[in-house]
This record gives structure tokens, sequence and C-alpha cells, in this order.
């Protein structure tokens, strides 16, 4: 059985390096007379790589607590990206306010129809929910079951609450269905920790790095 994943420590920790990038395995061919042809194959998935300032005693060992933990066998994380903690249009104001539908709105959402596994209808929206390109949004099916996805289309909700989305990578539609949740708050998917994570102890190199690949669960 699969531990619940783990959060990633913030606080009194000051990150100053947080590269989350969507991979994609591309094969490409070099042909005669200048032409070649590329092809995309396998699952794109997320990476993280973390670097920290110098650390203080109790950061360092926050810190180094949850890199331990993180590092045994099977142990998950959740990440999200810290440049992209919710759509773009809300700047760095938590998400808030009230569904057109009623009741209070946290940044979570319903899926009303799923059109293709680029593109669904989120429903539970506050009237005018503004998305753009470039924004992320997850999709989850449970607590290890998440996809991380960005926005490939400007939208504003309607007067229902409701917003057409299109976006990439492609949803698992075979995992993902209409009983999954949206999530525009803190955006996130299932990470495993890499080997090779460091935290010296001297107290002038106290500085931690360590990177994380998407994992995928049903």
């Amino acid at each position: 059985m699969v531990a619940e994943p783990l959060s990633i420590p913030d606080g009194n920790i000051r990150y100053i390096e947080w590269d989350m990038e969507l991979v994609r395995t591309r094969d490409v061919s070099m042909l005669e007379g200048r032409m070649m042809e590329t092809a995309d194959f396998g699952t794109p998935y997320w990476k993280l790589s973390v670097g920290t300032d110098l650390l203080r005693s109790d950061a360092a060992d926050d810190l180094d607590f949850f890199l331990r933990q993180a590092s045994v066998g099977g142990q998950t994380v959740v990440a999200y990206d810290r440049y992209r903690q919710r759509p773009r249009y809300y700047g760095l104001v938590p998400l808030s306010g009230t569904k057109a539908i009623g009741g209070a709105f946290d940044g979570s959402a319903t899926i009303q129809t799923i059109t293709s596994g680029r593109q669904i209808t989120v429903a539970g929206l506050p009237v005018g929910f503004v998305l753009r390109s470039g924004d992320l949004i997850e999709i989850r099916k449970s607590a290890l079951a998440r996809s991380l996805h960005y926005l490939t289309n400007d939208v504003t909700g309607t007067a229902g609450g409701t917003a057409v989305v299109q976006f990439n990578p492609p949803l698992n539609t075979n995992v993902f269905t209409t009983s999954s949740t949206v999530h525009f708050e803190r955006p996130a998917c299932v990470m495993i920790l890499n080997q090779g994570w460091s935290l010296p102890k001297q107290r002038q190199q106290r500085r931690a790095t360590f990177a994380a690949t998407e994992a995928f669960f049903s």
C-alpha cells in the first residue's frame, strides 16, 4: 500500500530555485534534402528541481527530516509550481468568493462534461471566472491520482459558473472521469523524490538541492 503523499516544507525555508517543467519524450530523424521528422512517444511527465538559500538550523532540520522521509521506498510527495499557484489573473491573492450556484469558492470545482482528452467543461465556478493560456489546472481522482495540465485557451466563466477549458498534455480518460474534481488553487501532481539529494550540515554550506519526477497512479 502506498502511503499518503507528503507536502514539501515551506514556512521558514527560502527557495531560490524552483523549476517545474513538463518533459516530452521525442524522437527526431534527419532525412535527405534537409528534411526531418519527429514523433512524440510515451507519456509526458512533470519534473521538479529545487534549491534553497543558506538554511538556519531549524529550517535545515525540517527539510532534512522531509528528505529522509520522502526517500523511503514507495513514498510520494505533492508538488505544485510556486510560480503558477493559481490563475494569473488573480495574482498573489488565494482564490475565494462565491460560486455562481451558491456556496464558498476555494479554487475547487467539478467536471460537467469531458469532450475529449484535451477539453472539459468545468462547473462550480464564480461568475466571470478568468482563465488564461498557460494557467495550470489539476484534475484529481484521489490523493494519489492527480493529473496536472496547462491551459491552451483564454476563457471567462459564464453567468452559470461554467467554463470550457482546453489543455495539454492530454487527460487519461480511462482513469479520470466526471467524478473527478478540478483544482485551480495550487494545482499539483504526485511525484517521487529522485536519488542524490543534498543537504550539507556545515553552517556555511547548508543549502539543499533535490529533484523529483512525476509518478502515475490510478
